[in-house]
């Protein structure tokens, strides 16, 4: 495994976001494959491999055995997926940002903004408003793209340089273990759709579009959209299982079920592939400046509350 890069001087200082570790018996082992050269991507055996994890686990960690800053493995590898096995092509992240987004943290002044800008009212942002992951901020238990009215089924993450500092470490959890530790009543309500989601101002892809009204669970209860600061639940019943959703994720059942990606798990040069609605995933504060992951997004279907 790739050795981390010595501590830089410029490391940010800044209290981490435990996340404790197991003490359960569920297996905390995330499945890996090598690819050993670019053209692994174009791989029949390669391709379906991971299609086949994807399906039964929906989560899966590549390590790279080659140089490849411009993400072509990642490019080719969602290609022959769409191709071959029926995945939809990546999304957009915004209007003005294609498939690929740079994960890293801003300038402090540029956090703090963004924190500001955040928030559940539709009224017009500032420009430019920095991402929560281009923060060096924790970012909370979420799903990727909860205010998309048809949001991706899955997203990687390349590691160009991994946090360095002791901080950046990206922990997942998943939906099937939580789901036992809400109510009946909790469930039926978060499968309606009483709750607005507001668009955040990076991720506006229409100017008559700042939010939607949903679902958060799937009516089947095999997907969830999550993200607290941007949900405002619409009915007190709405609010009461909005509540116990929250509640559920800080509980020591759910911390126990955490499974931590560290920068030594997920060091430069490895990609994590995450089934969006069945995992949710977290981040801890960045202390390094030069922590650079590269994002997309695919396979885009409705969800259906």
């Amino acid at each position: 495994m790739p050795k981390l890069a010595h501590r830089p001087l410029a490391c940010l200082s800044i209290k981490s976001w435990h996340i404790p570790r197991s003490t359960t018996r569920f297996s905390t082992r995330v499945q890996e494959l090598d690819a050993n050269e670019l053209e692994s991507s174009r791989s029949p055996r390669h391709v379906g491999r991971i299609h086949e994890i994807l399906q039964s686990h929906g989560l899966l960690k590549i390590n790279l055995k080659f140089a490849d800053e411009s993400s072509s493995y990642l490019t080719q590898l969602i290609s022959a997926l769409s191709t071959s096995h029926g995945h939809g092509v990546p999304i957009t992240h915004s209007s003005s940002r294609g498939w690929f987004w740079e994960v890293r943290p801003q300038s402090t002044a540029a956090s703090a903004s963004a924190s500001a800008s955040t928030s559940k009212s539709e009224t017009s942002p500032p420009q430019n408003a920095p991402a929560r992951s281009e923060t060096s901020e924790s970012f909370p238990w979420h799903t990727d793209c909860s205010y998309e009215e048809i949001p991706p089924r899955f997203f990687a993450l390349q590691v160009l340089h991994a946090d360095a500092c002791g901080g950046g470490t990206l922990s997942v959890m998943e939906l099937s273990r939580l789901l036992p530790l809400l109510s009946a009543t909790a469930r039926k309500y978060l499968s309606r759709a009483e709750y607005r989601i507001v668009v955040p101002p990076e991720f506006i892809k229409k100017d008559d579009q700042r939010s939607i009204v949903g679902s958060l669970l799937t009516n089947p209860g095999d997907g969830l959209r999550f993200r607290e600061d941007i949900i405002t639940p619409l009915t007190p019943s709405a609010g009461q299982a909005f509540e116990e959703l929250k509640s559920m994720l800080r509980s020591p059942e759910a911390k126990s079920s955490t499974i931590p990606l560290s920068p030594e798990v997920l060091p430069n040069g490895s990609i994590v592939l995450v089934e969006n609605r069945r995992w949710l995933h977290a981040r801890n504060e960045v202390r390094d400046p030069m922590r650079h992951l590269r994002r997309v997004r695919w396979d885009a279907r409705p969800f259906a509350g």
